[in-house]
């Protein structure tokens, strides 16, 4: 576990160590008062007061606060109201899937010959098998070639025949959620996701030639930039805006366009799109690698199923479910969570994997634990949703639950350390409570959440959860970073007034 840091060893002014330390002191003294004059566990003045300032009703805020082993929640205010988690929905998922799977779990990728190989010709389909991996990227569909090469294939005479049917097929709006089809947060999950199914657009101002230099990383035949843009004198200022850029896209072609202009004063700057469909991405992705390596391919690409039985002739298996759950959490990974979210559903089901099954799973995992959330709603376990419901109380209870689990450092490891990684890298930076807060983080529109444990004075521990659903969501974020540095100086309250 991370140690607190000392004030020397972040090299702080000595002017900036004072105002840290007064900070403290200021909030250790506020937090000291209020636990003398209110043992009901209602929301703090100060915090309070921070939502208000905010234009956010308290109405809207539900918070749940607990130290580990106390029998009485340090704080609690509205613990029962269901609530729009946003992504901290993903610690409920993540959790489940280290249960269920297992830390070790491992997806895999098939290649199946449906054909005779014969001098390095395969008579017949490459098949490729998904089993929902969330995590096949470029690199990794160049070591299934690879492998495939060290088999002896040198030709694919049939096609290459894509098997997706380990998730159900079903309809994905990408467009549904929020109107940004093109987001790489918006992508759908798929049994054979490749590379979150994204494209790296890079520019670069180019002065020996006027002009700007675009990179596009995967660079797929099938996505064309039919115009480029200008290289302009001046600032960068809102440069994407200033691209024009549109985005024509298709199941298996896009066409793109920069008509606007690129500032001089821009540098580098890149800009993941989402395009085509999952078949299409999958397929080009596999022919250029295989192209690469020195292979060749006669065939299409189509959708089918392995034969069953069949013995595959290459397997690629992703990394481990507890490399997997930290990117989900720290980075907050939409498409990953979806995927475990449905894989949890072959825990309890054979596949075809459905979200319905899938939460079946769950909540069966959970009255196994005797974990109680009669206010639960699942819809993809992502929390990129606004069906998806649980309160504070349950998800604070659900945190106690994993901290006493088997795979609860897993979990701990998997989430955003204070001004250290994450999604809260930039914050908490001046004060104390940097390291000392593993968190995850919520955001949607209208909806601010903060969920995780904070590590006090002489090994205290505390649960921490607020969930902000209200129009003025966007401004709760002081408030928020305040209720966890309010509880980190509790702990100081408390050794004062034990």
């Amino acid at each position: 576990m991370r140690v607190r840091r000392s004030f020397a060893s972040r090299s702080l002014p000595g002017m900036r160590k004072l105002a840290a330390a007064m900070v403290r002191c200021g909030c250790a003294l506020l937090a000291t008062l209020w636990l003398c004059a209110n043992a009901s566990a209602a929301l703090p003045r100060p915090i309070a007061r921070a939502f208000l300032d905010q234009r956010i009703p308290l109405a809207g805020v539900s918070v749940y606060v607990q130290e580990l082993g106390a029998p009485r929640p340090l704080v609690s205010h509205q613990p029962s109201k269901p609530m729009n988690p946003a992504s901290t929905m993903k610690l409920l998922t993540t959790f489940a899937g280290l249960e269920l799977l297992g830390p070790e779990y491992r997806w895999k990728t098939e290649a199946y010959a449906d054909g005779a190989l014969d001098g390095g010709v395969l008579h017949g389909n490459l098949i490729l098998k998904g089993y929902g991996d969330p995590k096949i990227t470029i690199e990794q569909i160049d070591a299934l070639v690879a492998q495939l090469r060290a088999a002896g294939l040198e030709t694919i005479g049939g096609d290459l025949v894509l098997d997706h049917t380990f998730f159900a097929s079903q309809a994905h709006d990408a467009a549904a959620f929020d109107g940004e089809p093109f987001k790489p947060y918006n992508v759908g999950p798929d049994a054979l996701l490749v590379n979150f199914k994204s494209v790296r657009f890079v520019f670069a101002p180019n002065a020996d030639t006027n002009a700007v230099d675009l990179r596009i990383e995967p660079n797929l035949a099938s996505i064309a930039v039919h115009r480029m843009p200008q290289l302009v004198p001046g600032e960068c200022g809102d440069w994407r805006g200033a691209l024009q850029a549109t985005f024509s896209n298709r199941r298996d072609r896009a066409d793109v366009a920069f008509p606007g202009h690129y500032a001089i004063g821009c540098g580098e700057h890149d800009w993941y799109v989402a395009l085509l469909d999952h078949s299409h991405y999958a397929g080009d992705i596999f022919v250029r690698a295989w192209a690469s390596a020195g292979g060749r391919f006669e065939g299409g690409v189509r959708d089918g199923h392995a034969p069953l039985g069949a013995t595959p002739i290459a397997t690629l298996l992703s990394p481990p479910l507890y490399d997997i759950v930290r990117d989900i959490n720290k980075l907050s990974n939409n498409v990953m969570a979806r995927q475990l979210f449905l894989t949890l559903a072959t825990s309890a089901h054979p596949p075809p994997a459905t979200t319905a099954y899938a939460t079946e799973a769950v909540k069966r995992w959970l009255a196994k634990r005797k974990l109680v959330m009669p206010e639960l709603a699942l819809d993809n376990g992502s929390g990129l949703s606004r069906r998806e419901r649980i309160a504070a109380r349950s998800m604070a209870r659900l945190l106690v639950a994993a901290q006493a689990s088997s795979v609860g450092a897993e979990l701990v490891s998997s989430l955003a350390v204070a001004a250290t990684d994450g999604t809260v890298r930039k914050r908490f930076n001046d004060g104390v409570v940097a390291d000392q807060a593993f968190l995850k983080t919520g955001t949607l529109e209208g909806v601010r959440a903060i969920a995780g444990y904070v590590y006090g004075q002489n090994g205290r521990r505390f649960v921490v959860v607020c969930l902000v659903n209200h129009r003025n969501a966007l401004h709760a974020q002081p408030a928020l970073d305040l209720l966890v540095q309010w509880v980190y100086d509790s702990s100081i309250a408390q050794q004062l007034n034990p």
